[in-house]
Order: structure tokens, then sequence, then C-alpha cells
């Protein structure tokens, strides 16, 4: 980064804005942005962060930990919050799943200050300016800067305007608890012709296999004619099938396309029952809802508040450390402790109690892993209810940011009264899902392999056999895979149209949204592009070079495949990419570094694409030998 003078040293800004910051002598760190220019007195706090990573990232794990030890009136944070015998709400709240690429995007500034804080050490300081809109972040700095010695100025920008409805608008203004009651009365509406579907089934089923999964993603044939095939479990429901192993489903009810209201929903659960004729047995979560559940968990919620009012002063003080990073998590904690998290939360796990109590005795049971709150009190439902193995799967890629996957290692051997509740195994869909898990201080001995369900196809493509050849006197032709998330794919094409000048040969490009997110080509003027919503596994057979958004998991699709795979890093986030770590991916920050990936890739290409060259990512293998071993043991 270049040699820097002490009077540059001394006065540090703070760039938090979309706008180039000023040239001056002071050294300036890009909160949200990379420097190009390595020999300036510009920092990247992104780029420190990607140097210090298992650092950055065990030091706000151990954050997270030591707040839930942190004792307050004689007992510790953990045990203040016990709902049940054994089982703390503490595991459920927002601080905990650390869902830091939707729901809880201020833990990457929290990662950020750590950056900053780190690289200031043994150095000295006079004055910080901070240039931001963000109020918890100045917070946050004003107080280590007054602990410092430090003179801190905030220049104030205006917060940037979010389009929303009227009635979110007016749901965002209410305080967390109103917003609560307008969650719940909302969702009974919603879900209550899904009551008590499939409920007499459940009661009587035969089957010791459970599985907990989401609603969506179900094949459209199967589902018109009244069967249950779901992309999430492809080949396994039939495997168990053809063993005569009869197996009960609780699907959460998500709307999409194919489902659109819980009517829908309802219908196809009965269709699927009928069909299945004793093999499965379907229901939703929303099945057992009564008025006995409801009120159960309104006073879950009621003593929730109570606890939370009286432990909130403390929490807002400093917890030891010079750096306090309680301001940007204060409103967190009471959506979490009496707002819609909270509400939604307990409402969920008195379900499961209620569902698992009315289940005659599994011997296993199989869920998608994803470390939400409500998980936990799956966890915990299943276990008190007596029933047998419980096996967690992770069904997509573990990325090495995404932290709801990873807990400080001392969460796995600690003793006490209220520990984390966890499956008995992580069934891990592949050597890179595994090596994450270990490398996060996992139990080796609760890990097992399996296949990796949702990626079987990648065994089945035709680019695993078959050479592809480059056509010499055409142009190469992009594929741009999209994101679920409207602002990373327009940060995505808006690269592109920048880098598409600067490359030196001619490019076809195809583009394949998301679905919940569309492209259109009117947006994007100055580039020719053309839409499809062709399967993504044809699409990598006729393509030279893939594109991605900076988190879409289709990335894996891509290089698995044996496709060069380039893909956006985005400074206002952490590099969520699932391909961050392999060797061969690509990554491009700026519009030059995506033209120069491109004019490499396309002028590199070897004409004939082998993906056995690829390093194993998941673990293929369509007769699922793996997850026979696992569930038909007995």
């Amino acid at each position: 980064m270049g040699a820097l003078n002490n009077n540059s040293m001394n006065n540090l800004l703070i760039w938090d804005a979309e706008s180039t910051p000023p040239v001056d002598d002071c050294t300036t760190f890009l909160w949200r942005g990379f420097s190009t220019n390595a020999s300036s007195n510009v920092i990247s706090i992104p780029q420190l962060i990607e140097n210090n990573d298992d650092a950055l990232r065990s030091r706000y794990l151990a954050w997270v930990y030591e707040l839930g030890e942190l004792r307050l009136h004689g007992d510790c944070l953990v045990d203040h919050l016990q709902l049940r015998p054994s089982l703390s709400y503490w595991w459920m709240t927002l601080l905990v799943e650390k869902c830091n690429f939707s729901k809880s995007p201020q833990i990457d500034d929290a990662i950020r200050l750590l950056a900053f804080t780190d690289w200031t050490t043994g150095r000295s300081l006079e004055r910080i300016t901070l240039v931001s809109a963000n109020q918890p972040l100045a917070e946050c700095l004003r107080g280590w800067c007054e602990k410092r010695g430090v003179t801190f100025e905030w220049q104030c920008l205006p917060k940037p305007s979010v389009t929303m409805s009227c009635i979110r608008r007016a749901y965002t203004t209410l305080p967390a608890v109103m917003q609560a009651w307008a969650w719940l009365l909302k969702y009974l509406l919603d879900r209550w012709s899904l009551r008590g579907v499939g409920l007499n089934e459940w009661r009587l089923s035969s089957g010791r296999v459970t599985f907990f999964s989401y609603s969506d993603n179900c094949v459209p044939e199967a589902v018109q004619e009244g069967y249950y095939a779901n992309r999430y479990w492809t080949h396994l429901p039939d495997v168990l099938k053809r063993e005569s192993c009869q197996t009960n489903w609780l699907h959460l009810y998500v709307k999409d396309g194919l489902l659109p209201t819980a009517r829908d929903a309802a219908t196809a659960l009965r269709a699927f029952n009928k069909t299945a004729q004793g093999q499965q047995c379907h229901v939703t979560l929303d099945t057992f809802i009564s008025w006995s559940v409801i009120i159960k968990a309104l006073k879950d919620w009621f003593r929730l508040i109570k606890l939370g009012a009286s432990l909130s002063v403390e929490l807002n003080q400093s917890h030891g450390d010079s750096l306090n990073l309680w301001p940007l998590f204060r409103e967190e904690w009471h959506t979490s402790i009496s707002g819609m998290n909270a509400i939604s939360n307990l409402l969920f796990f008195c379900l499961f109690e209620s569902a698992l109590k009315n289940l005659p005795k599994q011997s296993q049971g199989v869920f998608l892993q994803e470390n939400q709150g409500w998980e936990f009190g799956l966890v915990y439902a299943w276990k008190t209810s007596g029933h047998g193995q419980l096996i967690g799967m992770p069904h997509t890629t573990v990325r090495y940011w995404d932290l709801r996957y990873f807990f400080d290692k001392r969460t796995y051997s600690c003793g006490g009264k209220n520990t984390l509740p966890l499956p008995d195994i992580i069934a891990c869909n592949g050597p890179v899902t595994k090596k994450s898990y270990l490398h996060g201080g996992y139990p080796v001995k609760n890990l097992v392999d399996v296949e990796a369900l949702r990626y079987l196809h990648l065994g089945e493509s035709e680019l695993k056999s078959s050479s592809v050849p480059i056509k010499i006197n055409e142009p190469p032709r992009l594929l741009v895979l999209g994101d679920y998330l409207p602002n990373n794919t327009s940060l995505q094409m808006k690269l592109l149209e920048q880098a598409v000048p600067l490359i030196t040969r001619q490019l076809e490009i195809v583009v394949k949204p998301h679905p919940n997110c569309p492209i259109e080509p009117t947006n994007y003027p100055s580039l020719t592009i053309q839409v499809t919503m062709e399967p993504v596994s044809k699409l990598l057979k006729n393509c030279d070079v893939a594109y991605t958004s900076s988190a879409t998991t289709s990335a894996v699709d891509a290089f698995c495949a044996g496709v060069p795979t380039i893909s956006v890093l985005d400074p206002n986030t952490l590099n969520l990419s699932p391909l961050r770590g392999c060797s061969g991916a690509l990554f491009a920050s700026t519009p030059k570094e995506l033209a120069t990936a491109l004019n490499a890739a396309t002028a590199t290409a070897s004409s004939i694409r082998q993906s056995e060259n690829k390093p194993a990512y998941f673990t293929i293998n369509a007769k699922l030998p793996n997850w026979r071993k696992l569930l038909l043991k007995s």
C-alpha cells in the first residue's frame, strides 16, 4: 500500500460514501471500496479484511460468544434468557444467527471496525474524520476515539433513500412490539387454511424417518400430477420409496409461483398424501396452528419482553473492550427480544413442540441446515420429544464469510446448563463443506460424508465426458448468471457495462437472470444481450466464460463444469462468493479488472474443456451410497 509519512498517518479520513474521496495529504480509508493505486495513501478496508480474514472472523465470533457469557446480575446473558429447561432463547437471536448478507448487514461494519482498529495498533493518531450516513458506526468510532484520546469528527451524509410501498414504510415506523403484533396477525390470516392439513396422517404415520424442508423448489410437473418431487432432495425420496422406507415430511410453507397461496399449498399436500398411499406423510408447520399454541407463544414472548427490558440498560454499556460494537447491534437486540423476529421464532418453536409431540417416535430426522434461529428450537423440540438421531444437512455451499455456519470454538466445548442445541450429525455434501466445518472448529466426530443432492446434475452433465470446441471464427460466448438480490445484480451488470469498451474481442453476451430478479435489456442500453431462462446446466454447455454476481451459488455450477468463471467482488459486503479460496477462480472489483479477466479467459480458453481437472467441490454419485448407508443402515 506504499510508504506513509508520519503527518499523513496522524490524521485519518474514513470514507464511507459512494463518491470518490478528495485527494489530500491525510491517509484515507475506503470503508466500502478497493484501492487501485498501490503507491498512494489510500487504504482499502475490504482488502485489509481479505488479508487478515482468519483473525478477523475469529475475533468477531469471539465477541458474540463473550457477549453471551457476559455476567449480568450474577448470571450470564445466555442463562438469563432461559426459555425451557436447558434451552436459552439466546441461540435464536439475530446476534447469534449472524446472517450478515441479508438480516444483519451491520456485521460487515463490525468486522471493518475490527480491521481498522487492528491497523491503528502501535500508531500515533491525532484526528479521525468519518464521512458517512451511518449513525451507529459514528457512535462506535466516537467512543473508541474518546478512549484513545483522539479527536473525532463526523461529517454526516444524508441517508440514502429506499424505495418501499406506503404500507411497508408505515410498518417500519412502528415500535418493535407493534411490528410483532402486525406480523403475527398477518401470518395467522395467511396460514389459517393450512391448519390441520395432514394432521391425522401425521399422528398415525408408520414412517420412522422425518424430513424438515421448505415447500418451494418443487418440480412443477410432479405437483400437477399430485406427487412430491423437490429439487432440494432430488433422487433421495425415490430411493427411499424403492427401499420401502416410509417417511414423514414437515414443510415450512414459502410462497412461490407454483404455490402462491396457503390454499394452493393445502391442496398440494392433500394430493401428496393421497398419491403416496402411506409411503409418505406430508404436513406443514402451520398444520399445528391452534389457539393453545398461539397463547403459549404469546406467554413466552411477554416473558421475553420483560427480561429484555431489564437487561437492555447494562447491555448498552461498554463490554470491557476499548472498541464497543454494541451501538451497531442495539436495534437488532430489540427486534430479537420484542419485535417480529422474537414472535416468529417463538411461534415456530411452539409449533415444532406441538408437531413433534404428535408424531410417533422417530429413529431419524433430517433438516435443511442454515442455522436460522428457529432451527435451534427444532433441535431442542426433537430431542425433548424423545426422537432418535437428528441430522443437519447444509443443502448448498458453506461460504467462508457466511457467518451463520460458524461459532467461536469454545461454543462446542463449553459446559453450562443452556448449551447450543446442535444436531447429532452434520451431513457434509462434499470436501469443501467438510473442510469449512473443520476449519471452523466443528467436532470431526459429528461430520459425515453424503452426496450433494442439489448438485447431482453436475455428474450428469455432458461436460463431464465430452469436449466443448471453442468457435474459432465466432465471438466468445459470455454467460452472465444473475443474483436473487437486485442490488447484487445491478452492480454486476453495471460493472460489465463499464468493462465492455475495454475488452479487446467482441463478445456474445447471454444473460440468465435469477427467477426472482428479472434483468431488462432496456436498463443496459450500451450492452447487446440475449436474455434466456433456459436451465444453467444447458447454457454451460455452450459458453466459453461465465460471469457471476458476488454471492450466487450458480458460480459453483460453472466452476465444476470446467468453465472459466469470473465473479464480482462487491466492496459493500464481505466476499460471499462460494468460490472464494478455490484455485482457478477469478474475481473482479473494477471495470479494468473485469476486462483484464475477460481478455485473459477468452484468449487462453482451451479448445478442450475438462471438468475432471477441477478439484472436487461436491460429492456426486446418483446412486447415493452414502445416503443409503446413513438412512437405511437399520
